[in-house]
């Protein structure tokens, strides 16, 4: 007797131009879904260069690999005077970000003398 009811519900819940089966659970509403369309997403990032090359000198090229570099330049050099491992290590991990960014000069210098600074700190400045 409940086959015979569920093959009936069954047979008016479906729909006259529709040749599909029901779920298992029945229900009086017809409901259709749709997925969103999305723009497609690339799966590689650009390269710095052809970042560098669509910002057209926007402010980020090499205007912020200048200004790391002088504050990394002014840490290193503040670090031969004042706590010279953490200053020193701040002045060189500064320099690495500036060069990345485009300031190869004031990088390079200020890993050379946060470099030297770290070494004169750790060697010669505890015999003083």
């Amino acid at each position: 007797m409940a086959d015979e009811k569920d093959t009936q519900v069954q047979n008016n819940l479906q729909g006259g131009n529709t040749g599909e089966d029901i779920p298992n659970q029945p229900s009086e509403y017809r409901e259709e879904t749709a997925a969103e369309i999305a723009a497609p997403v690339p799966v590689t990032r650009p390269t710095f260069r052809e970042r560098s090359k669509a910002d057209n000198g926007a402010g980020t090229g090499t205007n912020a690999g200048t200004g790391i570099g002088w504050a990394a330049l002014a840490l290193s050099i503040l670090s031969l005077f004042v706590m010279p491992i953490l200053f020193g290590a701040v002045g060189i991990v500064l320099g690495f970000v500036a060069r990345r960014k485009g300031a190869q000069g004031l990088g390079a210098w200020a890993i050379g003398i946060g470099a030297v600074s770290i070494i004169v700190g750790i060697f010669i400045l505890p015999f003083f």
